[in-house]
């Protein structure tokens, strides 16, 4: 079977369980608009389909990766080899009792945060804004405002690589500062548990965490987020700030003016760019205030092929 033929047989296989597209730019579905092709882009049509996606990428002996939305995300130049199962369609959101939601992975954590303020729910109000969806808020542990997401996590569903349906609790997911020890494999759906609260009171507390994140985030210019993680008794932004690294520039890869945490594309800018830049910035960092900075944003993918690699030798 030549090499087109294969190509087709795996996509085919890969349909029954969602849409492929192939060689698709992964610029499309970051929220940096930086990355390479996906070798299979999947979306799978439901949580319900995704077991059987991933049995189905194992049998073809094909890498898999999973994103959501594509924030928190750099994706190199070269693209992601094999499958990469995008959650985009998985996004149910149900209660169970008064008090307590589950949230399927692909489900953007703002959208959860709205109808959580809704139905008149309290505990992610620290949320309001934040990018990402719930797999990779669970993931990361993500917080805000001095809430995080372990405050009201009660459990997760996943598919472990090996196929296996696990419900873990929460004290079983090793969460920590943006950080979490959960075993290889895809979340499902996340339970939280919340408190009855004013809806008013809600609400305005939500706007205004979202007002305060507007007001000092770049957030109409592509971006992944908070790039480093805050060192103990500081804050990433401070340290970058007092070096001097603000509006520092690397192609079209840019240190925000307005937030120094934050790396911006204010055009074209490639994940290469942008990955000179995160290591001027950690050197400047380390050299100015002796902390080296760790990223919060994740790396993946591969690197381009070097065009004169057979002019190497």
């Amino acid at each position: 079977m030549n090499a087109e033929a294969q190509r087709g047989s795996f996509a085919d296989a890969l349909a029954v369980f969602g849409e492929v597209k192939e060689r698709e730019p992964m610029a499309r579905h970051t929220s940096l608009r930086i990355g390479g092709p996906a070798d299979y882009l999947v979306t799978p049509r439901s949580v319900r389909t995704v077991p059987g996606l991933l049995a189905c990428a194992r049998a073809l002996g094909t890498p898999v990766t999973v994103v959501g939305n594509g924030t928190n995300l750099l994706v190199r130049d070269g693209g992601i080899e094999g499958v990469v199962i995008r959650l985009a369609r998985c996004t149910a959101i149900n209660p169970i009792g008064p008090d307590t939601l589950v949230a399927e992975s692909g489900v953007p954590f703002p959208r959860l945060v709205r109808d959580a303020a809704r139905r008149g729910l309290t505990g992610l109000e620290f949320a309001a804004g934040i990018p990402g969806t719930v797999g990779g808020a669970v993931r990361m542990n993500a917080g805000a405002h001095g809430g995080q997401l372990s405050d009201s996590l009660e459990c997760v569903d996943m598919v472990t690589m090996d196929g296996d349906l696990i419900t873990l609790p929460v004290e079983r997911l090793g969460l920590g500062y943006r950080t979490s020890a959960l075993p290889d494999g895809i979340v499902l759906s996340a339970v939280f548990s919340l408190r009855a609260g004013d809806e008013q009171e809600i609400r305005r507390v939500t706007e205004e965490n979202l007002a305060y994140r507007e007001r000092t985030q770049p957030i109409l210019t592509p971006n992944a987020g908070s790039f480093f993680k805050n060192p103990p008794g500081d804050y990433a932004a401070r340290l970058i700030e007092a070096a001097g690294c603000k509006e520092w520039e690397q192609g079209d890869a840019v240190v925000s003016g307005r937030h120094a945490n934050f790396i911006v594309n204010v055009g074209k800018a490639r994940a290469s760019d942008v990955m000179i830049l995160v290591e001027r910035v950690r050197q400047r960092v380390q050299e100015h205030a002796g902390v080296t900075l760790e990223m919060e944003v994740k790396v993946i993918g591969r690197d381009p092929i070097r065009e004169d690699k057979h002019h190497e030798q």
